[in-house]
């Protein structure tokens, strides 16, 4: 890692692990404008969220460095990644952009509070850095990301040049094919369905394998990133960590007697 480059820095992370071809996308777009740490998981986390690891040591293994590029494997969860990065790995350094993906499988409606794609982003945005997650709409492993990296470049160059608006990390959901354009949305609200499929494995035992259909509570609200999904376009969600519901605290006083 170079210290005395006036090129930006970025960090990269992801929820599915270094060699997917989501996150090699992502590096191969992002070189070209800064220089590059990525620190990613070792295995397979998606669905961690913003989990953190405290029953067991982290470990963090140098696979490579070069001139503005590296890369560490990290036996954590994308936000051990994000986490340990800024404390230690970044050696005092500050990233100017903390990146999230390319996920395989949309980040959109619920799935936002499940993502650990979503994760590495908040965990960058709880350390005060603009942080921006990826995510296209197809889970196969040859899934084709050409479609989708000049709307990716065009927005890390933005974010670059003009910053995040405070307090927000951007989830960036794509459609497969071809992509009609940007909408900046709304979360789509909704509920997951028949959520689990029952199986019986071979000495007659239950269990049950995560499934499910999302339902929109609204499925024609123009604002939502589902809705335009559908629709091939490129969907830009602003997203915060203040769950605080402020607009409900007045009646929640007023319930309390407070």
């Amino acid at each position: 890692m170079t210290t005395d480059t006036p090129r930006p820095l970025i960090l990269i992370s992801n929820d599915d692990g270094y060699t997917y071809a989501g996150i090699q996308t992502l590096i191969e777009v992002a070189r070209p404008l800064a220089d590059i740490v990525v620190v990613a998981p070792a295995q397979h986390q998606s669905g961690m969220a913003s989990a953190i690891t405290t029953t067991a040591p982290v470990m963090a293994t140098k696979i490579s460095e070069e001139p503005g590029f590296t890369v560490w494997s990290v036996k954590g969860t994308p936000a051990d990644c994000v986490k340990l990065a800024c404390d230690q790995l970044l050696e005092g350094l500050t990233p100017q952009l903390v990146l999230s993906g390319i996920n395989h499988g949309y980040n959109a409606g619920l799935s936002t509070i499940y993502s650990g794609t979503m994760g590495a982003a908040f965990e960058g945005l709880a350390h005060g850095l603009p942080s921006i997650a990826f995510s296209l709409g197809d889970y196969a492993l040859d899934a084709d990301f050409k479609p989708c990296r000049p709307y990716i470049a065009r927005i890390i160059g933005q974010a670059l040049a003009h910053g995040i608006p405070a307090g927000v990390c951007l989830n960036v959901n794509f459609p497969t094919g071809e992509i009609q354009g940007l909408k900046v949305t709304t979360t789509a609200m909704g509920r997951w369905i028949k959520e689990y499929d029952h199986r019986v494995n071979p000495f007659g035992n239950d269990y049950y394998w995560i499934q499910g259909d999302y339902v929109c509570d609204d499925p024609a609200d123009t604002s939502t990133d589902m809705y335009w999904l559908e629709r091939g376009w490129g969907t830009v969600t602003p997203c915060r960590l203040d769950q605080t519901a402020h607009s409900a605290l007045p009646a929640v006083a007023h319930l309390l007697q407070l």
